[in-house]
């Protein structure tokens, strides 16, 4: 991999932007679970191992389980999300994949449904601002260094 100065280094302001975009869904009240759990799936769909590392480990911290964690990538055949939690992976989905036909009505109107339009328009900010943090980290080629060796 070449060596790329971070964005953060070479433009602050836009690293701060976005910043500025993860405070504000902070503030509209979507819970750190969900956003943890939108974070992961994005991540995952998006190949950025930085982020994905990041926020699995933070999702523990946060009390999620490790199989929680784990079968986030198959939400669909595993019984242990909520339908709220089940709409938002649905929703993630479309959002960050939205050049594969954009997002249906079953899918939006389905979140509206279970979680109002409010907290749904947190969802899709929430997969906007961990999307634009995907792409910078990996555009920077940003890496996961591990803290031990394994064999």
């Amino acid at each position: 991999m070449s060596t790329r100065k971070p964005t953060i280094e070479l433009t602050p302001g836009a690293f701060t932007a976005v910043r500025e975009l993860e405070k504000y869904v902070a503030s509209t009240g979507l819970s750190k679970v969900h956003y943890k759990l939108i974070k992961i799936r994005a991540s995952q769909l998006n190949g950025c191992g930085f982020c994905l590392d990041m926020h699995a480990k933070q999702a523990r911290d946060l009390g999620v389980t490790e199989q929680r964690i784990y079968m986030l990538s198959a939400w669909r055949e595993a019984n242990i999300y909520t339908e709220e939690e089940k709409a938002i992976l649905a929703l993630t989905e479309q959002v960050t994949l939205i050049h594969q036909g954009g997002v249906s009505d079953e899918v939006y109107n389905r979140a509206v449904a279970l979680l109002g339009e409010e907290y749904t328009k947190a969802v899709v900010m929430g997969v906007v601002a961990i999307s634009a943090w995907n792409r910078i980290m990996i555009t920077d080629q940003a890496t996961v260094n591990a803290l031990e060796s394994h064999v």
